[in-house]
């Protein structure tokens, strides 16, 4: 969901949020403009309009919170879902435009404002790509189609413009097994299409997929100008087919144990023969690094002996597909049309393509992130919201501190570990304490193309200058103005950026029920990170190993193979269950994090009794609350893809799937046998 300056291999399966999505009508929290002194959603901080009291919750708490919002709320044309995220997305996009408009056009050479001015304006400016046409991209189509050696081929992969949809591809990290330094991380990648299972999965559905993909292949490269366009189209399906035969499943690659292999960089010859290493290496700038984390041994094994199978030909033809689909953005118009046609319309639902200026905010973000993000907080991050979150995070931390010491599963040894690790959990609030440095970044007027290549190559080149080196623990994997949130194992933190810090997750004049059934909820799901079943496999400084003992182990399995088969009952769409190996650190995140959440607003009252406002029990609010963050539609095509090839639940499982473990739940709504939702206390899943 994300753009990160840490790996997507590192947080893969840690953040809270898929692409979901927001209901109210808030306030900006501007600095210049003095905050509300009463609750920005309802009288105290709860839509009461949104629910359908006609559900018992038992039956359908997702329903009975969210009902009347569901029947009546519209997706956009330009979205794929529409709920609590995503009305802060739009929110905090519109926040960025405003500062980026107003930016003067004379700042100084060289300054961060004259490089956010410059790469923003220059993304709106399509006139100057339809002028440019193909002309920014040729110098590399011109190298792809002079390429005559796999040696060649593979010097082009390894370069950063072409990583991305390589068939083996770099990722760079901290190593697990030695946080304070970093490590480069080869993976099993080249697939235009969401996951392995849209290129060999029988149904009609990913049969029609498939026929869409070729069809969309071929007329991007006849506006390319390929003669060979049908038979290209046709190539490149079927090698992409081959490259998804080789891959492991997503769940698998979840698992941290598997995934941590190293090889010297004069063994990776021997491992994977089939690859010209040399060329690989040194088109990526990674030629001299001795040492290398493999992620699927046997996949990366595979996709070099077909690499050397496929001839240069074929490999040509995908790689000019992919960099021009992955460039169509600041191509001319019908580039970009044709790719949004496919990925946007055909693989997400999505009607319409985002207006210009969304998307240019979104590329500064990805580009300039911090840079913007350091105009943002000044702006929209007020530095009381900060004090009371850490508040939040310690009264947290000290619940699950008691619910470790209550485990009645876990020996003493094993939870004086955990507990060491739950002390030196590191809370990251809003923005990080040294902004990015961007001064070697080029950006120039009128050159969208160009900028966001220098962009993604300037990344890419500071991070291989860091090999090497000690580990930035104070980096952060998120821009501040980012609507999401994350854990990172091996920095054994938890990381919450400045725009998810607004209503419905945290309003410093709420109702506390809600506050910690919102962000509360949020910051239980982060720190369960650190003891779900990846995230419990590294100590209190992020090291990978076992630090359980082996009954541990088993009773901890026990309890998760229960959650995992909990919500592989669960069917999304026709024919389409969720997987829950691949959800299962989610899931475990979600209700560890509710249920801790739940006590840690108990301990803030103090001893006191929650006072009932509007008829509602503070547990009731608590659990409400909760429901409203995840208050989500979504369109079919997306949901598809989400739970193909995303960690992370539908939102409405985000609900009903965790409160019918929780016992406050059923005491807060009375609810009982009978009911849709409910589970007999022995069968309820209690993991921390």
């Amino acid at each position: 969901m994300l753009t990160r300056t840490l790996s997507a291999a590192l947080l893969a399966g840690c953040t809270l949020a898929l692409a979901a999505a927001a209901t109210h009508r808030v306030a900006a929290a501007d600095a210049a403009t003095p905050a509300a002194d009463h609750a920005q959603i309802g009288s105290f901080g709860l839509d009461l309009t949104g629910g359908d009291p006609s559900v018992k919750p038992g039956d359908d708490f997702a329903r009975y919170a969210n009902g009347h919002w569901l029947d009546s709320a519209q997706i956009p044309p330009d979205r794929a879902s529409w709920g609590s995220f995503a009305m802060l997305r739009e929110r905090s996009l519109q926040q960025l435009r405003e500062l980026l408009e107003a930016l003067p056009a004379t700042s100084p050479a060289g300054s961060n404002s004259r490089k956010l001015y410059d790469f923003y304006h220059s993304y709106l400016d399509t006139e100057a790509m339809e002028r440019a046409g193909l002309d920014p991209a040729k110098a590399v189509l011109t190298r792809i189609e002079a390429a005559r050696t796999h040696e060649d081929i593979a010097a082009f992969m390894g370069r950063p413009e072409l990583q991305l949809t390589a068939p083996v591809r770099f990722d760079f990290d901290p190593d697990e097994k030695d946080p304070d330094h970093y490590m480069i991380d080869v993976l099993q990648g080249g697939l235009g299409l969401p996951d392995r299972d849209y290129y060999l999965k029988p149904d009609p559905v990913y049969q029609e997929l498939r026929s869409k993909y070729a069809a969309h292949i071929e007329r991007l490269l006849k506006l390319a100008g390929q003669a060979d366009a049908t038979q290209a189209a046709k190539s490149i399906l079927e090698l992409e087919t081959r490259i998804a035969s080789a891959h492991w499943p997503r769940a698998k690659t979840r698992e941290r144990d598997l995934t941590y292999n190293p090889y010297t960089r004069e063994a990776l010859a021997t491992f994977a023969p089939g690859i010209p290493w040399p060329q690989l290496l040194g088109g990526a700038g990674l030629d001299t690094q001795p040492r290398f984390i493999v992620f699927e041994p046997d996949a990366v094994q595979a996709l070099a002996k077909l690499f050397r199978e496929v001839p240069v030909e074929r490999w040509r033809q995908y790689l000019t597909y992919h960099y021009l689909a992955g460039n169509a953005a600041t191509l001319p118009k019908a580039f970009d049309e044709e790719v949004f046609d496919f990925y946007g319309r055909t693989l997400h639902g999505r009607q319409e393509q985002q207006a210009r200026w969304k998307r240019a905010v979104a590329a500064v973000d990805a580009g300039l992130g911090e840079a913007a993000g350091e105009l943002y907080v000044q702006r929209y991050f007020p530095p009381s919201s900060k004090a009371q979150m850490l508040e939040l995070v310690e009264n947290l931390r000290a619940s699950y501190h008691e619910h470790i010491e209550k485990l009645p599963w876990m020996s003493a040894e094993t939870k004086k570990v955990a507990l060491e690790k739950l002390a030196a959990f590191r809370p990251k609030i809003g923005y990080p304490d040294k902004w990015r440095d961007y001064s070697a970044l080029e950006v120039r007027a009128g050159d969208a193309f160009g900028n966001v290549a220098r962009a993604a190559a300037f990344d890419w080149e500071r991070q291989v200058k860091r090999l090497g080196g000690p580990t930035d623990r104070g980096e952060w994997g998120m821009t501040p103005q980012t609507i999401n949130a994350y854990y990172n194992a091996t920095f054994n933190e938890v990381v919450f950026p400045a725009a998810i810090l607004q209503p419905p997750f945290f309003d410093p004049h709420a109702d506390a029920a809600i506050n910690y059934g919102g962000v509360g909820g949020v910051i239980g799901h982060e720190m369960g990170h650190g003891f779900d079943d990846q995230g419990a496999k590294s100590d209190a400084r992020g090291v990978l190993h076992t630090w359980w003992l082996p009954q541990d182990t088993e009773a901890f399995h026990a309890r998760v193979d229960r959650l995992a088969a909990q919500y592989d009952s669960y069917t999304v769409l026709p024919g389409l269950n969720i997987n829950g190996r691949l959800t299962l650190g989610e899931n475990i995140g979600d209700l560890g994090g509710l249920s801790v959440a739940n006590d840690a607003y108990h301990r803030s009252l103090g001893g006191k009794s929650a006072p009932r406002l509007e008829g509602l029990s503070g547990d009731q609010r608590f659990f409400l609350s909760w429901a409203q963050v995840w208050r989500n539609k979504q369109r079919d095509e997306d949901l598809r893809s989400q739970v193909t090839s995303d960690p992370h639940s539908p939102a409405n499982f985000r609900i009903n799937g965790v409160v019918r473990n929780v016992d406050a739940w059923y005491r807060a709504f009375d609810v009982r046998p009978g009911e849709k939702l409910y589970l007999p206390p022995e069968e309820r899943v209690h993991i921390w």
